[in-house]
């Protein structure tokens, strides 16, 4: 699949923008802080529903748009973007507008998706678009904390398997209401045994969180240790092991032994909120005793993996987002990035260095050049 028109309208800092795309390597050029980012970021945002860097959808509001809300039309972006696929051509359409009632910081935002015209959820919309975003914060993966792993295999599993998001957000809201009732009991104005209930309901959507990242795992770890093989160019070998934080068949015991001190503390500390994905490379914890160097390669080779095991999950190619990742890599492993990056139907690269374009083992299909908000092609 790929993307072949992205439209934009009081979107981050373009106020109008009608870009056609071709399948094959694309360059996106441009200094920093001209909004090269900002569209890799749309397009993500078109495959999985949210923004990777944004902390609020008002956010990625133009702030001209913000400035007369309520006034009618007022407050409002629109991200479309049209997809080549097997069984077609999909149109996404997501509009953010931004509403009277204040938020923390600011106007509420109300989003509304819709695909081929049906408005359709967040958890619709996942796996329609499937896309591998590749950015220069993605050491964090390695040497960042357990949560930003966890986000990682969500997302992957989410876009090969929508019901594994369903089941992801109903475990959310139990631990939610879980939390809730804690509090409550520890302040003498709840009752412990609607805590049986809440028990079975997160032991019920746990243990299928649990038992899918494990096998996801298992699957992705072969993939892992040859794209880290290749990349280091070298004999060191790079492990993938699920971490959970409870066992799924002992999920039921810990919530039974732990409660007293669940009950103390206010909130839920066991299940697969707190599971992590340990990273060695030859028997060492990377996160301990990586180099940055060997992590930046971990990184990369977690989402070249990433990428292959959704071609081999869905039977097609995601589109690939290269987000300023190439001016950290030495030339080796520059070019193999490429190459592999080459082998999909598309991606899409930015970068601040035109000679990078020029040091290219795949020529590009297109090179684009963003300037204050507008893009041309060069």
């Amino acid at each position: 699949m790929y993307l072949s028109r992205l439209a934009l309208t009081n979107y981050r800092n373009f106020p109008d923008l009608e870009l056609a795309l071709p399948a094959g390597m694309v360059f996106i050029l441009g200094r920093n802080a001209q909004g090269k980012s900002n569209l890799l970021e749309a397009a993500y945002l078109l495959a999985i529903g949210k923004s990777y860097h944004a902390n609020t959808d008002r956010e990625l509001i133009h702030l001209k748009a913000l400035e007369d809300v309520p006034s009618p039309g007022s407050g409002q972006a629109l991200i479309t973007g049209e997809v080549e696929h097997r069984d077609g051509r999909l149109k996404v359409i997501m509009g953010l507008q931004a509403i009277a009632a204040e938020g923390a910081g600011g106007p509420l935002v109300h989003k509304q998706i819709r695909v081929n015209g049906v408005p359709t959820p967040v958890t619709g919309l996942v796996g329609r678009i499937n896309a591998v975003l590749f950015t220069a914060s993605d050491i964090d993966l390695v040497m960042g904390s357990p949560s930003g792993r966890r986000r990682f295999l969500d997302i992957l599993i989410s876009q090969a398997d929508r019901g594994y998001l369903r089941a992801l957000q109903r475990y959310q809201r139990v631990v939610t209401q879980r939390n809730h009732l804690l509090r409550l009991i520890r302040e003498g104005r709840g009752s412990r045994e609607e805590l049986d209930f809440w028990d079975a309901e997160l032991v019920k959507e746990g243990v299928a969180i649990i038992a899918q990242r494990d096998q996801v795992l298992e699957q992705l770890a072969p993939l892992a240790r040859k794209t880290y093989s290749e990349l280091a160019g070298s004999q060191e070998e790079l492990t993938l092991a699920f971490q959970p934080a409870v066992p799924a068949q002992g999920l039921e015991e810990v919530l039974r032994e732990q409660r007293e001190r669940e009950i103390g503390a206010g909130m839920t500390l066991h299940g697969p909120h707190r599971d992590d994905l340990l990273l060695e490379v030859d028997g060492m914890n990377a996160a301990i005793y990586a180099s940055r160097g060997q992590a930046r390669t971990v990184a990369l080779a977690l989402r070249l993996a990433e990428a292959l095991f959704l071609k081999k999950a869905r039977g097609e190619e995601p589109i690939l987002l290269l987000d300023d990742v190439l001016s950290e890599l030495d030339p080796q492993r520059r070019h193999h990035v490429l190459e592999e990056a080459g082998r999909y139907q598309q991606a899409l690269t930015t970068t601040a260095e035109p000679a990078l374009v020029s040091d290219t083992p795949v020529p590009p299909s297109a090179v684009f050049t963003v300037e204050n908000g507008q893009v041309t092609p060069s």
